[in-house]
């Protein structure tokens, strides 16, 4: 079996998450989603829990059509020491011998683990992003929702997302600044 490791925080999951792994499980028979920064939360960068994150890529995918039973998804948490993380990520998934990112550094990490890398496949990335989902859901911007699939918007509208940003944006949440 082909298994590719697809790591991301997906704060929140979007339309280019769901292309990307539709184009991913083209090549293999099963892609490892890994959730990273899997301990941040109800923070700016990161206002979604690890658990609401899988959640939402479920759904996203379910509504992109995807087979679930070809996606695995797990929680990554971070580590300083970046090798010590790459090494969790080998402890926490199954096996694997493709990565698909699109971070050079992450790139570079696997690579020089041995790993195949290939280039994650990109979707209007130039609107694509969530940071730009968390900016607009920042500003009341309405147009976030056509970002996300309609399953990821009414998650984040079911569990306060909005609100949950807006607290965290007066910076009161992190725990670096303390």
């Amino acid at each position: 079996m082909k298994r590719a490791l697809f790591p991301g925080r997906f704060q929140p999951p979007h339309w280019g998450h769901v292309y990307a792994v539709r184009e991913i499980l083209k090549e293999v028979d099963e892609v490892i989603i890994t959730v990273g920064s899997a301990q941040f939360n109800y923070i700016l960068k990161d206002p979604f829990t690890a658990g609401e994150r899988i959640w939402m890529l479920r759904e996203a995918l379910r509504e992109g059509g995807i087979d679930l039973s070809r996606v695995v998804i797990i929680p990554v948490p971070n580590v300083e020491n970046n090798l010590e993380w790459l090494g969790r990520v080998k402890s926490l998934a199954p096996p694997f011998q493709i990565v698909y990112t699109g971070n050079p550094f992450v790139a570079l990490l696997f690579k020089e683990a041995g790993y195949e890398v290939r280039q994650q496949p990109m979707f209007r990335r130039e609107q694509l992003s969530s940071t730009r989902v968390r900016e607009l859901i920042l500003k009341g911007d309405p147009q976030w929702e056509e970002l996300v699939p309609k399953s990821v918007a009414a998650i984040i509208k079911a569990i306060g997302g909005a609100e949950r940003l807006r607290i965290a944006a007066l910076g009161e949440a992190e725990p670096h600044k303390w």
